[in-house]
């Protein structure tokens, strides 16, 4: 939230000056109306991450659904778009040629899509649209693995950074490589200034800890400690240990799913255990209840080893229908915990993410093709970026969620509503009821404008604290500006 022109405003200019200045480009012109087209389409949320890393189970987790991959016809991925449409339907985009339909088959679980008849390496996107809530508000991409090539170039990760709004970006422990391809974000002004459109998440954290139960602790304790590192932190908004997998399975749980592991669970755990120190034991062994080879190999297949094992010991514990071991499962995969993060950090702030991708964009284009008036134009990215509020609320936001700043909870908690960590609509902001007077809204927020500046003023405060402070009450400003003109 800013005092003045909003960042959205500000960037809708700066799109209108670009096309005035490449008006005689008609390359350039297609590319900036693209941009100003994407300002009011659904916010675009690519998965991306190594091989393996789990990606496309995640963004089935998310969905609720199995509609993931779409195996490119050589086994490889394509850049796969996920999209709300009033019926399943999948189109196959090829350069230099028209769209194509492409023939699907939707299963109780989801669908798969027929390639036959394509050419390795001949697909350029395939553009799912699918019947969901999930989807009403965002866009999801599933991305092929990321990686640098032999010229130390990350080329899945610039489209992704071209195309995305934000990134999910799969990992299993942060390690440097990934850290490098993520550092491609950091690559302009807009990625150095405005590094809030990412959210690192440890994926496949039940192999964590070698699948012991306690293994998701681990994962937290892992995410945890990486939020802390400078380092990550500079990349991403926040970190987030999940189990896709374990997510997925939750959520399309049937009952015959939990009637099995009843009654495997009905079987003493010692004995249970030795079943499941392997894959091949579980499936060829002699266990005391009688489950089917294909029901077995199904129960591996959607819970793996780790959480038949999670499952049977919440069930023995408490978890005594099959709504129970699902809203367990999904818990303890963390998905609960993504999906609120994507909801806080992206969603919400739809609009800042959008500007951001269209400077960045525009900034990309002034470099790439510099003439006569293009410094002026560059210099004008610069000063909407360093005037841009919504970037330093989310940047606080991140902070927030660590011990780093020094506030106690209750003050972190504050200082995180006030910057739209609740919602960024006034009401949710302020902590108050949603039809709130004008005259209320006013009394609250200049009372928090108040008791932020002591803070940002107080010298006994950490030079970290008070510039904190100074956000939250830039952010009371704009509220106030808001109410002003509002009663105007």
């Amino acid at each position: 939230m800013t005092v003045g022109l909003r960042l959205d405003e500000a960037v809708w200019g700066l799109l209108h000056q670009a096309l005035q200045h490449y008006r005689d480009n008609p390359r350039a012109t297609d590319h900036l109306r693209h941009q100003l087209a994407r300002l009011e389409q659904p916010l675009r949320i690519a998965i991306a991450g190594p091989w393996r890393s789990g990606k496309s189970t995640l963004l089935n987790a998310i969905m609720g659904e199995e509609v993931a991959p779409v195996d490119g016809v050589d086994g490889s991925t394509v850049f796969t778009w996920y999209e709300d449409g009033p019926q399943p339907s999948a189109t196959a985009y090829v350069n230099g040629q028209p769209p194509q339909e492409l023939a699907i088959a939707k299963s109780a679980t989801g669908m798969r899509v027929d390639l036959v008849g394509w050419r390795a390496g001949e697909l350029r996107d395939i553009v799912v649209q699918w019947p969901t809530r999930t989807l009403r508000q965002v866009t999801l991409i599933d991305t092929p693995a990321t990686g640098r090539d032999e010229q130390g170039r990350a080329p899945v990760m610039e489209r992704v950074l071209r195309d995305a709004d934000a990134v999910l970006y799969l990992t299993r422990d942060g390690r440097d490589s990934d850290l490098r391809v993520l550092e491609t974000s950091r690559e302009s002004a807009v990625g150095q200034a405005a590094a809030v459109h990412v959210i690192m998440v440890l994926s496949r954290v039940d192999e964590t800890g070698g699948g012991r139960i306690d293994g998701l602790l681990t994962a937290r304790r892992l995410a945890r400690r990486q939020h802390r590192d400078p380092r990550v932190n500079e990349l991403s908004v926040h970190v987030v240990p999940c189990s896709g997998l374990l997510g997925l399975a939750g959520r399309i749980l049937s009952e015959s799913d939990y009637a099995d592991l009843a009654a495997l669970a009905r079987v003493p755990r010692p004995e249970l255990e030795t079943h499941l120190l392997s894959a091949d034991r579980f499936l060829r062994g002699d266990l005391p209840v009688r489950l089917d080879t294909g029901v077995r190999a199904g129960l591996l297949d959607r819970l793996g080893l780790f959480g038949i094992r999670l499952a049977t010991t919440l069930i023995r514990t408490g978890c005594d229908s099959r709504a129970k071991l699902s809203a367990e499962l999904i818990r303890r995969s963390g998905l609960t915990e993504l999906r609120e993060s994507m909801a806080r950090f992206l969603v919400d702030r739809r609009d800042t993410l959008k500007a951001r991708s269209a400077l960045a964009a525009v900034e990309a284009l002034l470099r790439a093709e510099p003439g006569r008036g293009t410094d002026e134009l560059l210099a004008r990215v610069e000063q909407i970026l360093v005037g841009a509020h919504e970037f330093r609320e989310l940047r606080l936001l991140a902070a927030l969620r660590t011990s780093r700043l020094g506030f106690d909870a209750e003050l972190a908690a504050e200082a995180a509503r006030l910057v739209g960590g609740d919602g960024v609509g006034l009401a949710a902001r302020l902590g108050v009821e949603h039809d709130a007077t004008v005259h209320r809204l006013w009394d609250v927020a200049s009372e928090a404008q108040w008791r932020w500046r002591n803070r940002a003023e107080d010298p006994l405060l950490r030079l970290a604290q008070r510039r904190g402070a100074q956000v939250v009450v830039r952010s009371c400003e704009g509220m106030l500006a808001e109410l002003a003109e509002g009663g105007r």
